[in-house]
């Protein structure tokens, strides 16, 4: 069995389909519905752009190759629409072979009891992510009654006609508040309106950051924005790292107790204060290079302007 048109369609707008290479939270080369090279069906690499048909075979593709067959296994004579919300979740979770609401359904329980079931799957790191809240309602109801969102008949409007930035995945009033918060962070000024977020703001972060320049946020904006709030938290830590390692290595003849618990060196012979210090200053050196290789792509959006050739080629890894 294959998941229709319409369970793609919905796929689709809830991944977000990227049409240009970019990389995830945490590095890793990603294109189309959020495929990745272990997808199987392709690499994505830098400057990788595809078209919206070639997007769409792709995931047919990664469909029957990674999920198709084991959602079939899972729920042996599904109806479609049972088939095609079954793998919408197994897509975003993985989880078909051992899902309470799996076995529920197989039994034939009610249909509260498998929207419950269905509805446990809603964290994320940890706490409860309201999109996760709202995907696993809505493959409820494509399961259950064969009841679709209404906005995947919503005709495409194009960014030029609106002076608001489009969401191309479906997002709550927090999540909003929370990318809205974040360009104001980086240094892009979404608006004062807390319903939107200005286009003009969202191509000016697309271009710096070498993205599609679309106005559209999804996945690919995301992420970026996601990656390059991580590399300041994390630049903060290891400036941190750096300090302290550097005033282990000054060796100063009185040396009070670190209340914050690190090991007290005052009493050490010069000769061990200094390389113990000149360790610490290493490996705090090594730590920051490795994050500096790490979010190379946020570094190159940093010097794009002044030198465009080197941030090119931090973008071609």
């Amino acid at each position: 069995m294959q998941t229709s048109p319409k369970g793609i369609a919905f796929l689709d707008s809830r991944e977000g389909v990227v049409l240009k290479a970019y990389r995830d939270p945490v590095g890793v080369w990603t294109i189309g519905s959020g495929l990745t090279a272990a997808s199987g069906v392709i690499k994505p690499k830098a400057g990788m752009t595809i078209s919206r048909d070639q997007a769409r075979d792709l995931l047919a593709s990664a469909l029957r190759r990674n999920y198709e067959p084991a959602v079939e296994k899972a729920m042996p004579a599904a109806r479609q629409n049972e088939f095609d919300g079954a793998v919408s979740f197994h897509f975003n979770t993985g989880a078909i072979g051992r899902a309470s609401w799996v076995k529920a359904w197989k039994n034939g329980a009610k249909a509260a009891v498998i929207r419950a079931g269905l509805g446990q799957w809603k964290k994320g790191g940890g706490k409860v992510l309201p999109g996760l809240v709202r995907r696993r309602d809505e493959e409820a109801d494509i399961i259950l009654i064969d009841r679709w969102p209404s906005d995947l008949n919503a005709p495409d409007m194009t960014a030029a006609s609106r002076r608001y930035a489009i969401l191309v995945v479906s997002l709550s009033v927090e999540e909003i508040a929370a990318i809205r918060e974040g360009l104001r962070t980086v240094g892009f000024d979404p608006g004062n309106e807390a319903a939107g977020i200005l286009r003009a703001p969202v191509e000016a972060f697309q271009k710096t950051y070498g993205l599609t320049v679309d106005g559209k946020i999804g996945r690919a904006t995301l992420s970026t924005l996601q990656r390059e709030l991580d590399a300041r938290s994390a630049a903060k830590k290891g400036t941190g790292g750096v300090v302290v390692g550097g005033g282990g290595a000054a060796g100063t003849e009185a040396i009070a107790p670190d209340p914050t618990g690190a090991p007290d060196i005052s009493g050490l012979p010069a000769d061990a204060v200094f390389w113990t210090g000149t360790g610490i200053a290493v490996l705090a050196a090594l730590y920051l290079a490795w994050r500096a290789w790490h979010y190379r792509d946020m570094i190159a959006a940093r010097i794009q302007t002044r030198t465009p050739r080197l941030a090119a080629w931090l973008r071609s890894f």
